[in-house]
């Protein structure tokens, strides 16, 4: 089944796991949605004045997400849909925070963070086959921001 705009609105858990509409994309939405998390970061980020309140909201989006990604899988009748990229905003939330700051280093992060969670080298391939839930979905892209985690710390640790 591919989503639709009446679906997106007709449960509160599909407007969030269809990252408010940008997985409607017809093609590529874990892009799209990626490239939607990435321009409200800076918005969002400026709601929270410590670095922990905005890690506490992360970890609630995570399970938030767990949760949404589940019921409208479930109504997909495919719990990782290509439509559903909540994941890919708060794993490209938690990407952005540890990111250094300007904007190249930010299109780095999200062109590794894209690349990881495309490619799936292990153990993402291995996580995405065998956790077939909402929480599944979430761990791969926690995994797939975690390699792009490091590879940007190497590179920020050589360019000094």
């Amino acid at each position: 089944m591919r989503p639709t705009v009446r679906f997106l609105f007709a449960h509160p858990a599909h407007f969030l796991a269809l990252g408010f509409g940008s997985g409607l994309a017809p093609k590529a939405p874990g892009t799209f949605g990626t490239l939607a998390a990435w321009a409200l970061y800076p918005m969002l980020r400026g709601l929270f004045h410590t670095e922990w309140s905005f890690l506490l909201f992360l970890a609630w989006c995570f399970v938030l997400g767990a949760f949404a990604i589940e019921v409208t899988g479930r109504k997909l009748g495919e719990i990782d849909h290509g439509g559903i990229v909540w994941d890919e905003f708060v794993a490209m939330w938690l990407v952005l925070f540890f990111t250094p700051a300007g904007l190249l280093w930010q299109l780095l992060a999200f062109v590794l963070f894209r690349g990881f969670d495309i490619v799936k080298p292990p153990p993402i391939r291995q996580c995405d086959a065998r956790f077939k839930h909402g929480l599944g979905v979430m761990f791969d892209d926690l995994l797939a921001a975690g390699y792009a985690l490091l590879v940007l710390a190497i590179l920020k640790r050589l360019i000094g």
